[in-house]
């Protein structure tokens, strides 16, 4: 999407320090920042009411159906609950159908989302050919296409067989890409719907073991080790995940990871009511593995934040336990979730805000114009947040087409009051 005309965005503190200023952009770039700037004829003025300035947010983990389930997204809608939430670029995952394993459908994908002009939305590319762990996918057509893409997963399944992952690795390599993983040993979870704890054990539910998510973030930072290249840990969930990536680092390894914001709020007692709305995967953990990945994001030793946005209908949710579809509404309530479980409890301030959910997303993946410095000269993306709002959820009020929310009717804070896409307004 083109950047046009001018926005004046008022009384607004970048990274939430100092006090109140003035940020104003043209064509796309800020032009200057400071206490009382005149909007020029024609501009959008956006008041911040002395609220929160970031750069606008990154997801590396989004699903938006289109092609093939727009009974429950598209990528209008989708783009649309991203820049609600305050995001002005999103990554869309590939098991679409058909797969997003092919340069057609990836720039399919990113040319539908230049056309909705909302968020940048990358396409994901498929590892393997149909998801299914056999043969690796064109990686370098769909790399090389109108879509340029950056990130490759097969998501929702793991690249269990190690030799196709090393294969990978190695090709990715070659190629400047990176490959996120879906961390699930299937032989651990076969039927498998709840964490393998004891809250599965009284409830009656197939239990899914830590061991099935490390196991395959322990090979994996391995096989990244022996073929040089990059691993990305999908969707984090336990503690010993996080102890396997401080360990990966330690040894060189060039590996990176994302925790959803559902793993930072939520866990397993949340399935006593058997309501669908809970299942996920991976599944939500213990207590402790919730504080352990709220330290390791404090920490840096995980990243940043990643949405994993899955909208489904509402007859794959409103079912019995264990056939509910696993997936949970993300976009629009992220921001808020991370100051809940991050800024709230003191364990990260609005710049390392900015880091976890702007400015790491970007870099991991090797975003040029996306979360880059409040400083004039750099991009226009941005995010206005009111930190001292709370807001109940309301899942038929969201701007998603799905509504399988799990913090229906609970009261989350801060607002985003605007979103700014290369100076354009797309929410707010």
């Amino acid at each position: 999407m083109a950047a046009t005309g001018s926005v004046l965005i008022t009384n607004v503190r970048p990274y939430g320090e100092g006090e109140p200023l003035d940020v104003a952009a043209t064509d796309g770039v800020i032009t200057a920042i400071g206490p009382g700037l005149i909007a020029p004829d024609g501009a959008t003025v956006i008041d911040g009411k002395g609220g929160v300035l970031l750069p606008g947010l990154v997801d590396l983990h989004t699903h938006v159906r289109e092609p093939g389930r727009e009974d429950t997204e598209t990528i209008a809608t989708g783009s649309a609950a991203a820049a609600r939430g305050g995001y002005t670029a999103i990554f869309a995952m590939a098991n679409t159908s058909p797969v997003a394993d092919n340069a057609s459908i990836t720039d399919l994908v990113w040319r539908i989302g230049q056309e909705v002009g909302l968020v940048d939305v990358h396409p994901v590319g498929a590892v393997t050919v149909g998801l299914r762990g056999e043969q690796l996918a064109e990686m370098g057509m769909m790399a090389d296409g109108a879509a340029k893409v950056k990130l490759f997963s097969d998501d929702g399944k793991c690249v269990h067989d190690p030799m196709v992952m090393k294969r990978a690795l190695e090709y990715s390599s070659g190629l400047g890409v990176l490959i996120s993983q879906h961390s699930e040993d299937p032989r651990l979870t076969a039927g498998a719907v709840a964490h393998d704890g004891p809250t599965a054990a009284r409830l009656g539910l197939a239990g899914w073991p830590r061991a099935a998510e490390e196991s395959i973030v322990a090979r994996d930072a391995l096989l990244a080790r022996d073929a040089g290249a990059r691993i990305h840990v999908a969707h984090a969930s336990t503690e010993g995940t996080v102890e396997l990536l401080r360990w990966a680092r330690a040894q060189g390894i060039d590996v990176t990871a994302e925790v959803t914001p559902h793993h930072l709020l939520l866990d397993d007692s949340r399935l006593e009511t058997y309501d669908g709305v809970n299942r996920v995967n991976p599944p939500l953990r213990e207590e402790r593995d919730k504080v352990a990945l709220r330290a390791a994001l404090a920490e840096g030793v995980i990243d940043c934040v990643a949405t994993d946005h899955a909208p489904h209908a509402s007859q794959e949710k409103c079912c019995e336990f264990s056939q509910a579809k696993p997936g949970m509404l993300g976009l629009e309530t992220a921001l808020s979730v991370v100051v809940e479980t991050m800024v709230r409890p003191g364990l990260l301030d609005w710049r390392g805000v900015a880091r976890v959910m702007s400015e790491r997303p970007a870099q991991i993946v090797g975003l040029d114009d996306q979360g880059r410095p409040i400083e004039v000269g750099e991009p226009a993306n941005l995010t206005v947040v009111d930190p001292d709002a709370e807001w109940v959820v309301d899942p038929a009020a969201l701007a998603s087409k799905s509504r399988n929310t799990p913090y229906e009717a609970m009261s989350l804070p801060a607002t985003v009051l605007a979103t700014v896409l290369r100076g354009t307004v797309t929410a707010g």
